[in-house]
């Protein structure tokens, strides 16, 4: 629960961190707002290459322990990991091409 607590919380903030900065009016003037593209890029994939890293640990963690319970299910259990972790891969791929769109395309 404490961890749910925590995870609210911070999405809270950065969500009044984006309408700030959703409102600000420094675009339409003119205003040099490629510092928010850059920072953006950086947390996104940060947060991104966070959250795949502990995905894959705990995937191949569990696949560990399953085969050592059971080692004749070795075969099944390593398949279904690598799937997985193709899929959490996929993620962390994903967050890096919109990084790179953000770096180069945004305006």
């Amino acid at each position: 629960m404490k961890t749910l607590k925590v995870l609210f919380n911070t999405a809270l903030i950065m969500g009044l961190f984006a309408l700030s900065a959703f409102a600000s009016e420094g675009a339409a003037a003119g205003g040099n707002y490629k510092w928010a593209i850059y920072l953006a890029a950086g947390l996104g994939i940060g947060i991104a290459a966070f959250g795949t890293g502990l995905g894959q640990g705990r995937a191949v963690g569990s696949a560990v322990e399953g085969i050592s319970r059971n080692p004749s299910a070795s075969g099944k259990i390593m398949t279904s990991m690598i799937v997985g972790l193709a899929m959490i891969e996929s993620l962390a791929i994903y967050a890096l091409v919109i990084c790179l769109i953000l770096l180069f395309v945004v305006k």
